[in-house]
């Protein structure tokens, strides 16, 4: 029986020979009865789930929020008080709030189920000498697999044959090319993206072919370990679940002590039990603003909505706020940052390098090639028809991606593969193989071309070899100039190539040589050497023009942007520069290699100076999102591979790629990025600050409207003066005010200077930046205001004088309303008509308001008075005290801050 722990080794360390025999195997494979043996120890090659929680209880635990738990409590006072309408309207805002959490829980649930389909669901494997085709489940440790072109690869394996082999390994490592693979043993322990003798479970064989001695199954590969992460990850709260969370507590404390003291104080007055008893419940259900969750989720939905049609699909909507709490972007590389496109940046031909404008230039088309462009057309011409790129039927340039960028640099200067293989046809070829690393194509020379081959060359064969420089320099004996061939001059060439390769870009040589025929001796030892240098060409997948841009906004906003990559660190750098990530001399650039090494009390003192990661393995990313975590950060991941999904999922904001992105990814995520643009995020994250500015709003207005109410009522008895409102007047007030109005601040506008100022401090209260303070100062203000009202009116023995005390409150608040629709700017700047929800309900408000005081049936309700003209312009100019009070406030601000309050108070 196979030791168990042979799966644990580190096999691209070991000789192919040795891995089979401690695999108990052959080039034969296994026997029959050795498989089944193998199959019942080890298990199915298969994704295992952990027990999942039952749908019911997933329903149930929505209800355990302590905010939720307030709001039922206020229900059922409510239907004891009578007011069955408040009961109603809150029981329908915590099934809505059940509702969103249970589906966003049961969603979240599909991650492992989106990678098991990643399994391949067949498998060719060599028993007993005889190939078969079997289930994929069914594979063991000590098989011997084959591998085609197109087929998903069915268990982690150690190759042991390859021909041609590549594999499409960018789902796990973020490796943006298909790589090449190799039989030799590895001496170094590399991480899981440079193991090129290794085929990993879920990647795609893209060319060649190959076999394999497969060295592990089911939970214990790669694909295997990111699963168990993935069920071992639990997902963070929000900044806005903690913070809600506090304010629901304090808030339910400070609501049972007043209440109780208003409820003391009223019957040591001699005031009637019950009308104090029913006045204290009132002011419990007014104080608790249910409308919070509403408010919260609509904001939220608003911005999802919004953000859509922005290309940000947001799948969990608490992400929308997180987003506005951000405090680093850790983001892929390939598609994300850069463009997922390889493009030639630099060409080196005739001793000169050409870049930037120089490669804009069209030399002649066809056959009209002048002396001067001589060398260009030689190396357009073998970057056009030395390569297998080629158009689909829509137009798309199909083919490996260095090959895509050769053929699409030669069509754009007027050398089209397809017209110049009528001038050239291919008549042979030497495919591309690791060991060698180049390919050779032999065109037939068809007439004269320019200067470039003449009638007498008619009927003769020009080959084009192309690979890494190191290698064909050394099979080359001369270099085209203008002054003819030239010995090469290997000190000269090499500086270029080494200079481009630390600019992270990736070199290619193109060389060439004539022959009168086809040569009969198509070995490569024979054809590829003595060769013409003709030039070098060096490609990158450029930075995305946008990308640019929103790094220097992250900067601005107080984010720090943050490369996490699976690519060579040369690359990493280059492109970080590029984009500003990291600037010239900057040393925060790290490798996963050299991440392993550093004990975790030293990587946590680094990882906030840190910028880009490079060769990175998935229990790495999930590593660094701790690290930030650890450090009091809010981290948002970007990511599109299955590497990637655990810590999408432990991120404080999980973002998946929508183009390039797995289903794995896109299903531990919070949010897709519909164009995988990293610009979209920036975006994004205005939106979040937008949406808990707009919550703040909500609360700031919520609870100085309450707390108005609150002093109105506990103020008076100690001025000797009557309670001023009836219960009923209290949960009016609450319904009418609360409600409508406060939805429609979810639609006001961002503050000016919102990218401006830095992330909220994780740590801080909902209350922070003064809020507290105004709340209590506007909502003592409305409580003076009402009070004087009481026992102005009272003094001047009008008999009206409660009517007046209840209108001059609920206008107070629309007041209050209006002037809290920004922190900074006055209302007159922002102008009535820019938030016609707000304006719609605050008619509204008005008009009921005006109901309860002129409509007979109401005022039996109501216990109010019609008022005369000159009491109603009384109460208009009382109520709008507030509203001029909190604008002079804001002016003062200005006057002080000269800048957005919003960034003074950051």
């Amino acid at each position: 029986m196979l030791d168990k722990k042979v799966l644990m080794d580190r096999w691209h360390q070991m000789d192919s020979g040795k891995v089979m025999e401690a695999f108990q195997t052959s080039i034969q494979g296994l026997s029959s009865a050795s498989a089944s043996t193998l199959l019942k120890q080890f298990g199915p090659n298969q994704l295992e789930e952990k027990k999942k929680k039952a749908v019911i209880m997933m329903f149930l635990d929505q209800f355990k929020d302590f905010m939720i738990l307030v709001l039922i409590t206020a229900a059922v006072i409510s239907g004891v008080i009578g007011e069955l309408s408040d009961t109603i309207a809150i029981v329908v805002i915590v099934v809505l709030n059940a509702v969103i959490g249970f589906v966003q829980e049961y969603r979240a649930e599909k991650a492992l189920a989106a990678l098991k389909k990643m399994a391949a669901p067949t498998a060719n494997v060599i028993r007993e000498g005889i190939l078969s085709n079997i289930p994929s489940e069914q594979v063991v440790p000590g098989d011997i697999v084959l591998l085609e072109a197109g087929a998903v690869i069915p268990a982690d394996i150690r190759l042991i044959e390859v021909f041609q082999l590549k594999v499409e390994e960018a789902a796990l490592t973020g490796e943006s090319v298909p790589v090449e693979k190799e039989v030799t043993a590895i001496a170094d322990d590399v991480p899981i993206a440079d193991r090129k003798n290794m085929a990993f479970k879920g990647t795609i064989t893209s060319y060649g072919r190959g076999r394999g001695v497969v060295v592990a199954t089911g939970m214990k590969t790669e694909l295997g370990r990111i699963a168990t992460m993935l069920q071992d990850e639990e997902e963070v709260k929000t900044p806005l679940q903690k913070r809600l969370a506090r304010f629901s507590k304090n808030l339910a404390f400070i609501v049972l002590v007043i209440c109780a003291v208003v409820f003391g104080v009223g019957v040591f007055r001699g005031e009637p039990v019950l009308l104090m008893f029913l006045t204290a419940i009132s002011l419990a259900v007014a104080a608790i603003p249910e409308a919070l969750p509403a408010v919260v989720t609509i904001s939220l939905a608003l911005g999802a909505r919004k953000l859509v049609k922005q290309n940000a699909l947001i799948r969990k909507l608490p992400a929308v706020e997180t987003l506005g709490s951000v405090t680093f972007i850790c983001s892929d590389k390939t598609g994300t940052l850069t463009q997922n496109k390889m493009r030639v940046e630099e060409i080196y031909a005739d001793t000169k390098v050409m870049k930037g404008i120089e490669l804009g230039v069209v030399v002649s088309e066809g056959n009209s090639c002048n002396h001067s462009e001589l060398i260009l057309c030689k190396l357009f011409l073998g970057m056009a028809i030395s390569n297998d790129a080629a158009v689909d039927g829509e137009g798309n340039v199909m083919g490996d991606p260095t090959e895509t960028a050769l053929y699409a640099f030669a069509r754009e200067r007027g050398f089209a593969k397809e017209k110049m293989e009528e001038l050239f046809p291919r008549v042979s070829e030497l495919p591309f193989d690791s060991e060698r690393k180049c390919m050779t194509t032999f065109h037939k020379i068809t007439g004269p071309w320019g200067n470039v081959w003449t009638e007498s060359d008619k009927g003769g064969v020009v080959s084009f070899t192309k690979g890494a420089s190191e290698i064909l320099l050394a099979r080359s004996s001369n270099v085209l100039t203008s002054d003819g061939l030239q010995p090469v001059n290997h000190e000269v060439i090499n500086m270029v190539n080494e200079r481009m390769a630390a600019d992270g870009l990736r070199v290619l040589c193109i060389a060439m040589r004539e022959w009168s025929q086809l040569p009969n001796d198509m070995s490569a030892g024979y054809i590829e050497k003595d060769l013409t240098i003709v030039g070098l060409v060096a490609m990158m997948d450029p930075p995305r023009e946008e990308a640019k841009e929103a790094v220097s906004l992250c900067k601005t906003a107080g984010i720090t942007p943050v490369m996490i990559t699976g690519d060579h660190p040369v690359t990493a750098r280059a492109i970080a520069r590029q984009l500003g990530i990291v600037g010239d001399g900057m040393k925060a650039i790290i490798t996963g290699r050299e991440l392993d090494r550093l004990p975790l009390e030293e990587f946590e003192e680094k990882v906030l100076h840190l910028r880009v990661y490079a060769r990175v393995a998935p229990e790495q990313k999930l590593k660094i999102v701790k690290a930030l975590q650890d450090k009091d950060q809010f981290v948002a991941m970007t990511g599109d591979g299955v590497n990637d999904a655990p810590a999408l999922k432990r991120a404080d904001i999980g973002i998946a790629m929508g183009i390039t992105g797995t289903d794995v990814s896109k299903e531990a995520s919070h949010m897709v990025l519909l164009d995988d643009n990293f610009a979209t995020i920036v975006r994004a994250v205005k939106e979040g600050r937008r949406i808990f500015d707009n919550i703040r709003k909500f609360i700031q207005y919520t609870m100085t409207s309450n707390s108005g109410e609150i002093w109105t009522i506990f103020l008076a008895p100690f001025l000797g003066l009557p309670i001023p409102l009836l219960p009923i007047h209290i949960l009016w007030i609450n319904l009418v005010t609360d409600g409508l109005p406060g939805l429609a601040l979810a639609a006001e506008s961002a503050e000016k200077g919102i990218m401006n100022r830095p992330p909220r401090r994780p740590q801080e209260s909902i209350f922070s930046g003064g809020l507290g303070i105004r709340i209590f100062l506007v909502g003592l203000l409305m409580g003076f205001v009402c009070i004087f009202t009481q026992a102005w009116s009272i003094r001047a023995g009008d008999v009206h004088w409660q009517t007046m005390v209840f209108t001059v409150l609920c206008l107070s608040q629309m007041g209050n309303v209006l002037a809290i629709r920004s922190e900074s700017e006055s209302l007159f700047k922002q102008g009535i008509f820019s938030n016609k929800p707000l304006l719609g309900a605050f008619m509204l408000t008005l008009l009921l308001q005006l109901a309860t005081i002129y409509v007979p049936v109401l005022n039996r309700v109501f216990k109010t008075h019609p008022l005369s003209f000159w009491e109603l312009m009384i109460v208009f100019a009382l109520s709008s005290i507030v509203f001029f009070a909190m604008e002079a406030e804001k002016l003062i601000r200005r006057m002080r801050y000269k800048k957005p309050i919003t960034a003074a108070l950051s």
